[in-house]
């Protein structure tokens, strides 16, 4: 019999398994997200008393209202360029006078073996640069824009530093966004 996976169970378990560790208090509450297949929640909670002391998601009018614009990467575009270029200017024509691949019946001179480019290693990035890579996406701004409302609420409450839960997701996309947005607020975490 075949065995069907079931995504939103096996989150759930990840959940669990990360709500071991995780427990809000009064002096760090937890950040708790969700996030469905259109929309993104966040809250704030203290499990001591079982409190939510602030909550924010992409259904708010807040943030129904906002537009994310779309930006041209002009530096993403120089770089493809850059690399076609490359790949022009290397030599790949010169065929093996040996072996395989070699032509019969013309005697090739031998030719110094075409040298390949070096690996380079990409310069690291920090978070909110990772996300400059899909900010154009429009649910990964609303979400950051979430966050970013989330932690102006918390700071009314009086919050500013909290425990991070995600709900049993990957950091990655619309949680990063939502956590980075709360981080440029000022909620630490």
């Amino acid at each position: 019999m075949i065995r069907q996976f079931h995504a939103n169970q096996a989150r759930l378990r990840r959940h669990q398994r990360l709500r071991r560790s995780v427990a809000g208090s009064q002096v760090r509450p937890r950040l708790n997200v969700f996030r469905s297949g259109q929309h993104i929640y966040a809250q704030i909670i203290d499990d001591t008393q079982g409190v939510t002391l602030a909550a924010a998601s992409s259904l708010d009018e807040v943030v129904r209202a906002f537009k994310p614009t779309a930006k041209a990467a002009p530096a993403a575009k120089a770089k493809q360029s850059k690399s076609t270029e490359e790949a022009a200017t290397f030599e790949t024509e010169a065929a093996p006078a040996k072996g395989k691949g070699a032509k019969k019946g013309k005697q090739q001179t031998a030719q110094a073996p075409a040298s390949l480019p070096k690996a380079e290693k990409r310069a690291h990035q920090t978070p909110v640069e990772q996300l400059a890579a899909i900010e154009s996406n429009r649910k990964v701004a609303i979400a950051r824009e979430v966050g970013k409302l989330l932690a102006q609420r918390a700071k009314e409450k009086g919050v500013s530093r909290v425990v991070f839960d995600r709900g049993g997701y990957t950091y990655h996309g619309r949680v990063a966004a939502l956590a980075e947005g709360a981080r440029e607020v000022g909620l630490e975490f």
